[in-house]
Protein backbone atom coordinates (compact mmCIF):
# COMPACT_ATOMS: atom_id res chain seq x y z
CA UNK A 1 0.00 0.00 0.00
CA UNK A 2 1.95 3.04 -0.98
CA UNK A 3 -0.46 5.92 0.39
CA UNK A 4 -0.18 3.90 3.59
CA UNK A 5 3.58 5.07 3.53
CA UNK A 6 3.27 8.98 3.33
CA UNK A 7 0.32 8.52 5.94
CA UNK A 8 1.34 10.12 9.51
CA UNK A 9 0.67 8.03 12.42
CA UNK A 10 -1.94 10.76 13.51
CA UNK A 11 -3.78 10.25 10.20
CA UNK A 12 -3.57 6.30 10.53
CA UNK A 13 -5.25 6.73 14.04
CA UNK A 14 -7.78 8.73 12.79
CA UNK A 15 -8.72 5.97 9.65
CA UNK A 16 -8.41 3.23 12.40
CA UNK A 17 -11.36 5.61 14.72
CA UNK A 18 -13.28 6.46 11.76
CA UNK A 19 -13.68 2.92 10.96
CA UNK A 20 -14.86 1.53 13.80
CA UNK A 21 -17.94 3.98 13.87
CA UNK A 22 -20.82 2.30 13.09
CA UNK A 23 -22.08 5.83 11.08
CA UNK A 24 -18.85 7.03 9.54
CA UNK A 25 -19.24 5.52 5.78
CA UNK A 26 -15.92 4.34 3.64
CA UNK A 27 -16.75 7.21 1.65
CA UNK A 28 -16.03 9.48 4.47
CA UNK A 29 -12.83 8.34 4.36
CA UNK A 30 -12.18 8.18 0.67
CA UNK A 31 -12.94 11.91 0.96
CA UNK A 32 -10.78 12.82 3.49
CA UNK A 33 -7.59 10.73 3.02
CA UNK A 34 -8.22 8.88 -0.53
CA UNK A 35 -8.65 5.46 0.67
CA UNK A 36 -10.53 3.04 -0.75
CA UNK A 37 -12.49 0.51 1.08
CA UNK A 38 -9.83 -2.02 0.22
CA UNK A 39 -7.34 -0.08 1.36
CA UNK A 40 -8.51 0.92 4.19
CA UNK A 41 -9.28 -2.60 5.12
CA UNK A 42 -5.99 -3.52 4.24
CA UNK A 43 -5.00 -0.79 6.48
CA UNK A 44 -6.93 -2.29 9.66
CA UNK A 45 -5.72 -5.57 8.77
CA UNK A 46 -1.79 -4.23 9.53
CA UNK A 47 -2.94 -2.11 12.43
CA UNK A 48 -4.77 -3.99 13.92
CA UNK A 49 -4.23 -7.15 16.46
CA UNK A 50 -5.78 -10.37 14.75
CA UNK A 51 -8.40 -10.61 17.22
CA UNK A 52 -9.31 -6.89 16.69
CA UNK A 53 -9.44 -7.05 13.08
CA UNK A 54 -11.80 -10.18 13.20
CA UNK A 55 -14.37 -8.13 15.22
CA UNK A 56 -13.86 -5.14 13.26
CA UNK A 57 -14.59 -7.25 9.93
CA UNK A 58 -17.27 -8.77 11.79
CA UNK A 59 -19.13 -5.48 12.62
CA UNK A 60 -18.60 -3.79 9.17
CA UNK A 61 -19.80 -6.60 6.96
CA UNK A 62 -23.08 -5.92 5.63
CA UNK A 63 -23.68 -2.83 7.85
CA UNK A 64 -25.61 0.00 5.68
CA UNK A 65 -24.07 2.76 7.71
CA UNK A 66 -20.58 2.17 6.17
CA UNK A 67 -22.00 2.87 2.26
CA UNK A 68 -23.79 5.66 1.67
CA UNK A 69 -25.60 3.49 -0.96
CA UNK A 70 -26.86 1.42 1.08
CA UNK A 71 -27.83 3.71 3.66
CA UNK A 72 -31.39 4.97 4.61
CA UNK A 73 -32.26 8.68 3.30
CA UNK A 74 -32.98 10.05 6.83
CA UNK A 75 -28.77 9.58 7.10
CA UNK A 76 -27.82 12.56 5.19
CA UNK A 77 -24.43 12.95 6.38
CA UNK A 78 -21.11 11.46 7.53
CA UNK A 79 -20.72 14.89 9.93
CA UNK A 80 -21.67 14.41 13.55
CA UNK A 81 -23.38 17.43 14.81
CA UNK A 82 -20.76 17.82 17.32
CA UNK A 83 -17.81 17.96 14.82
CA UNK A 84 -16.24 21.57 13.87
CA UNK A 85 -15.15 20.60 10.47
CA UNK A 86 -14.55 17.43 8.29
CA UNK A 87 -10.28 18.13 8.14
CA UNK A 88 -9.60 18.56 11.78
CA UNK A 89 -12.09 16.38 12.75
CA UNK A 90 -12.54 17.93 16.82
CA UNK A 91 -15.38 17.66 18.61
CA UNK A 92 -16.34 21.32 19.64
CA UNK A 93 -17.03 21.91 23.72
CA UNK A 94 -20.25 22.34 24.77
Amino acid sequence: MKKKSILKEVQIDRIIEMAWEDRTPFDAIATQFDLKEQEVITLMRKNLKPSSFKLWRARVQGRKTKHLNKRGEEVQTFKCSRQRNISSNKISKR
